[in-house]
């Protein structure tokens, strides 16, 4: 077989001017600077005030207080357990949300720009503004929390899903179509197999969030370890926040890992 000559005579393709790249650069400075100015950053206070930072920090590991770990373990179960309920019912909400959003299922334009503003506004709203206004309504508990949590799930599964929906093969929908079946047929038969592997690794990087989300939102009363977060740091506890740190990092580097295993063997 042989192959196509490179042909010497045409003309190269033109080097990417200077100044644009110059422009974009000072741009960019520009910009850098004036966020800088406009939310008062300074480096000199920055270095005036690292050593009181330094000295939290020693006061926060160097050492935490261990014993105060056996305190932590129920709140933190329950940090886990509402992270679990909130993705769970969240993800599953979020299937009829995420459907009629896709834009390649459902044909009627005023539909899907229904449920994509209100999934914008679900996502728009952060999750502790959601458990505040759950607790003014439910009481302080974890059900304010859970629910606060489910809200943000639906926003962000669906919205990952209806994106993976109308990124589809079109193959099987049109031959699905071409054969006279309905719009029910072709979702159970052409869209789930393939947006199923997807959907599930987008609940389990939900659940992720929602469990760096959750130890927050004992703030507004909502429940989980962030109360503990709340006091010891209220009464100047810094080697028990420190030790409240390393508990939920270890609690969020196991789930990580194990999420990170199962999204491999689903993908």
């Amino acid at each position: 077989m042989k192959t196509k000559d490179w042909d010497l005579s045409s003309p190269l393709p033109e080097k990417p001017s200077e100044i644009k790249r110059i422009l974009t650069i000072v741009i960019f400075f520009i910009l850098i600077f004036s966020a800088g100015r406009f939310t008062g950053f300074s480096i000199g206070s920055l270095i005036r005030n690292s050593g009181e930072a330094k000295d939290i920090i020693s006061r926060m590991f160097f050492p935490p207080d261990f014993a105060y770990t056996k305190r932590l373990i129920n709140p933190m179960i329950e940090t886990i357990q509402i992270s679990l309920v909130g993705t769970i019912l969240g993800s599953i909400v979020s299937i009829p949300f995420a459907v009629l959003s896709a834009r390649n299922f459902i044909k009627t334009k005023w539909i899907n720009g229904f449920f994509r503003n209100l999934l914008n506004l679900f996502r728009t709203i952060p999750a502790l503004v959601f458990a505040a206004m759950f607790t003014s309504v439910f009481g302080f508990g974890s059900f304010a929390g859970m629910l606060a949590l489910l809200i943000f799930t639906i926003g962000l599964v669906a919205k990952l899903s209806y994106e993976a929906i109308e990124g589809i093969d079109p193959g099987p929908v049109e031959a699905l179509t071409a054969s006279g079946a309905g719009n029910m047929s072709i979702l159970r038969y052409a869209i789930i197999p393939q947006v199923l592997p997807q959907y599930m690794s987008f609940v389990l990087y939900s659940f992720e969030i929602n469990i760096r989300a959750s130890a927050v939102l004992g703030y507004v009363g909502a429940g989980g370890i962030a109360e503990y977060y709340d006091r010891t740091l209220s009464f100047l506890k810094y080697d028990r926040a420190g030790t409240i740190v390393l508990l939920s990092f270890v609690v969020i580097l196991v789930i990580d890992l194990i999420s990170s295993y199962i999204r491999e063997k689903l993908v």
